[in-house]
């Protein structure tokens, strides 16, 4: 799972993330989130929160990540890490959750932190057993 990733890999991963929620844009919920993604050539990509005065409009810190990835080229997301401050830990929500499934596998390592660090390690698929992802599409 999150073994594969190497020490100065995670803390790379940890800093993009506390760096994005610093910048997030929350000024409804004030609720404060950071992701980072590490694509297939090694690459981290980071996005934040970013809420809507109509709520549903509001964008998750793991869409954007994806989308900052998307955009620099990358395909495939190697690990996640989410950043939140909550009383259990802040995993993606469930279209959050989709959204990845799009780009990564069940052994996909989501690693959850907060200001002290990684609090929980997983896997997508354990985020999202029996996934609907593009592979459900091969044929069609």
């Amino acid at each position: 799972m999150a073994a594969d990733l190497d020490e100065a890999t995670l803390q790379a991963l940890l800093r993009a993330a506390h760096d994005a929620r610093a910048k997030a844009y929350a000024p409804y919920s004030k609720f404060q989130v950071g992701a980072a993604v590490l694509d297939e050539q090694g690459r981290v990509h980071a996005g934040c929160n970013v809420e809507n005065a109509a709520y549903p409009q509001g964008v998750c810190a793991e869409g954007l990540a994806l989308g900052a990835m998307v955009l620099a080229g990358g395909r495939r997301a190697r690990a996640l890490l989410v950043v939140g401050e909550g009383p259990a830990p802040v995993t993606p929500c469930g279209g959050c959750r989709q959204k990845l499934r799009e780009f990564g596998g069940n052994d996909t390592p989501v690693l959850i932190a907060n200001g002290g660090g990684v609090q929980l390690r997983t896997t997508l698929g354990s985020l999202l057993p029996h996934a609907f992802g593009p592979d459900h599409l091969e044929g069609a």
